[in-house]
């Protein structure tokens, strides 16, 4: 079982998933492997001796408003997706997405602290490691 309270995945974000993918492999060492994730594109898994070890998607309309930069975020494993984001807005925090179903996942919101940082939560689906 994912330790609860500790960062699970971490995803690059990028409108240029060709320069990206080859420079990250290259880099490190990783293996690209590509998936279809029908409306949202391709979401290609960077590998690692066989393991996952990070991801990489396309900007989406669900994605918080303006044209940022490509970035990297962390993903942090909570028991509980929906207990986290309800408390976001009490502590001062604004929820940009509702927790949601990824099948083969887990449930998955986003929001940013009181200072604007930008961070989703995953409460990894039964099993998941």
């Amino acid at each position: 079982m994912t330790e609860p309270n500790t960062f699970i995945w971490n995803e690059l974000v990028t409108p240029d998933q060709a320069a990206a993918g080859p420079f990250y492999s290259t880099l490190f060492g990783w293996e690209r492997h590509e998936v279809d994730a029908g409306p949202l594109g391709t979401y290609t898994l960077f590998r690692q001796r066989g393991k996952d070890v990070a991801g990489m998607m396309n900007p989406t309309a669900r994605d918080y408003a303006g044209s940022p930069p490509p970035r990297w975020i962390g993903h942090i494993a909570v028991a509980d997706a929906d207990a986290t984001a309800a408390k976001v807005s009490e502590l001062g925090g604004k929820v940009l997405e509702e927790p949601h179903d990824v099948p083969g996942v887990g449930r998955v919101g986003m929001f940013t602290d009181p200072a604007g940082g930008l961070v989703y939560v995953m409460q990894p689906e039964e099993g998941e490691p």
